[in-house]
């Protein structure tokens, strides 16, 4: 995992407010993804206002069907591929 959520909030128009343990923290929209397949459910404010972090896998999840990959999120709060941060955060080693 490249950083772990700490802490995800429902905002209005299908936004939601993320913090990591690396400080990043920041707002993403995830309005293109409402009413289409399995976030119709979304359409319910009390549902969407669910969001949590799951214990096992910390993803950002709604339920078992909606689950959202915490560093997909994260990248996309840093605004650089996984390539990039690969690239920023190689670790060399010793011969």
């Amino acid at each position: 995992m490249i950083t772990k959520p700490l802490s995800v909030r429902a905002l209005p128009e299908y936004n939601i407010h993320l913090k990591y343990d690396d400080g990043t923290e920041g707002t993403i929209s995830l309005a293109h993804l409402s009413g289409n397949g399995v976030f119709r459910q979304w359409g319910k404010t009390k549902f969407f206002n669910i969001v949590h972090i799951d214990e096992l896998s910390k993803s950002i999840a709604w339920d078992d069907t909606i689950q959202l990959c915490p560093n997909t999120l994260y990248l996309q709060l840093k605004g650089i591929s996984f390539e990039q941060w690969k690239k920023e955060n190689e670790v060399y080693g010793s011969n």
